[in-house]
């Protein structure tokens, strides 16, 4: 383990925050990258997940920088530890490869940053972390509920897992057991089947329309009857609603349109 010494904290941020990689020339880097932000307060560092441990029993961080392929205990054995704390600290996967991010998205995690780290990367990752702290003032406290209610997928894009809000979904295809994410912009494929998708995104407005597509229904503008059966419109595109699933969106329609009158 260790820690920058108490005198150069001075002035300095409040985050504390703990670097882990099994590769020295790694966590060297990621150390000096994290120090140098000035939000940064404190940096400890561990060479496994057995070590990182030892140090968290040890001291209090906000945050853990986290490899994913390790010896011995790996880095997503690691977070399902750190997430039954009583206080679990906000965690940043760092790591080479992006065949993980599903498993990433399903832990809830705050960033996934891919090697060869940069600085701008780092200072994004504890953007997010700072942004998810809960401080006694009402505002922050606001932006963390929203954070909640509102997590974020990692995607790839250029090159560059980014993290998706869940609120830039207009709708969601099966492409096997992948799920095809549609935003205004673009459409980014992730390792996440339509079904899992479905079940955790219900209280959030999503409907499955039918066996490839789940849809937002607050962004549905018209439920249509054509000569194959119902379709939805969402951003000017038509997709099928199959016939096992009609009732229920018009069910959601219906309860969607009385909450919007009230509210009027």
């Amino acid at each position: 383990m260790s820690e920058y010494p108490e005198e150069t904290t001075a002035g300095r941020g409040q985050l504390r925050v703990l670097a882990v990689d099994d590769e020295p020339p790694a966590l060297d880097e990621l150390v000096y990258l994290l120090h140098a932000d000035p939000r940064v307060a404190e940096v400890h560092s561990a060479g496994d997940a057995t070590e990182a441990l030892r140090v968290l029993r040890d001291a209090d961080v906000d945050a853990v920088f986290l490899d994913i392929r390790m010896p011995g205990l790996d880095g997503m054995e690691l977070a399902r530890v750190l997430g039954r704390f009583a206080k679990p600290p906000a965690i940043v996967f760092v790591t080479a490869y992006d065949d993980r991010a599903a498993e990433a998205f399903d832990l809830g995690v705050t960033d996934y940053v891919r090697k060869p780290v940069q600085a701008d990367r780092i200072g994004e990752s504890l953007r997010r972390i700072q942004a998810g702290r809960v401080v006694p003032t009402h505002p922050a406290a606001t932006a963390r509920r929203e954070a909640e209610e509102d997590p974020t997928i990692p995607v790839e894009l250029a090159g560059t897992t980014r993290m998706l809000p869940r609120s830039a979904v207009r709708w969601v295809e099966a492409q096997g057991d992948y799920a095809r994410l549609h935003t205004a912009e673009a459409s980014h494929l992730v390792r996440v089947p339509l079904a899992t998708l479905a079940e955790r995104w219900a209280d959030a407005g999503f409907v499955r329309v039918h066996r490839s597509y789940l849809v937002q229904v607050k962004l549905i503008t018209e439920l249509r009857l054509t000569g194959s059966g119902y379709v939805v419109i969402v951003d000017g595109r038509e997709l099928p609603v199959s016939r096992r699933h009609t009732r229920e969106l018009k069910d959601k329609l219906v309860r969607a349109a009385k909450q919007n009158w009230n509210r009027g």
